[in-house]
């Protein structure tokens, strides 16, 4: 078994004990972490949906993500993680949720968000977590990076509640 679906059979353990749906708001990892959880079997148990809001158009129609928050901070910050985060659970019968956000490469590099940047977002009921990392390698190999950081972000944030 590959290392992102260890994660996701850990992941899925962990919201089965606590009787938890899980929804994901993917961007850069364009479905991906939603793919290694389908992957495993009985995940229909805490799994409830997964949107890949890859415009930002989408992300405003189905996420309500403000658009003059992305105007204001751009489709890759902490802050639209946040929203896409919140917006996913108001949106799902999820419990808790995941966002992520970046720039894989090998373009769209933007002063201050280089190649690389991902910023990503835990949702459960009132509170929410962000964090904002950069990621070396090339493209797959960014991707392949935030989905695992997602999936253990979100282990660590299940732990703090």
């Amino acid at each position: 078994m590959d290392p992102l679906n260890e994660l996701a059979t850990e992941v899925g353990k962990a919201l089965k004990q606590r009787g938890w749906l899980l929804a994901t708001a993917e961007s850069i990892t364009g479905g991906s972490i939603s793919q290694a959880i389908t992957d495993i079997p009985g995940s229909s148990e805490w799994f409830d949906c997964g949107f890949v809001t890859y415009s930002n158009g989408s992300k405003t129609q189905f996420l309500e993500v403000p658009e003059a928050l992305l105007a204001q901070h751009g489709a890759v910050s902490e802050e639209v993680a946040a929203e896409m985060a919140k917006g996913t659970l108001a949106n799902t019968d999820a419990h808790i949720t995941l966002s992520t956000t970046g720039i894989a490469g090998p373009g769209g590099a933007v002063p201050g968000k280089p190649v690389g940047t991902v910023c990503f977002g835990w949702a459960c009921e009132k509170r929410v977590h962000t964090e904002r990392l950069v990621f070396a390698g090339d493209r797959h190999s960014v991707r392949m990076q935030t989905a695992e950081h997602a999936l253990k972000g979100l282990l660590k944030f299940m732990q703090q509640l």
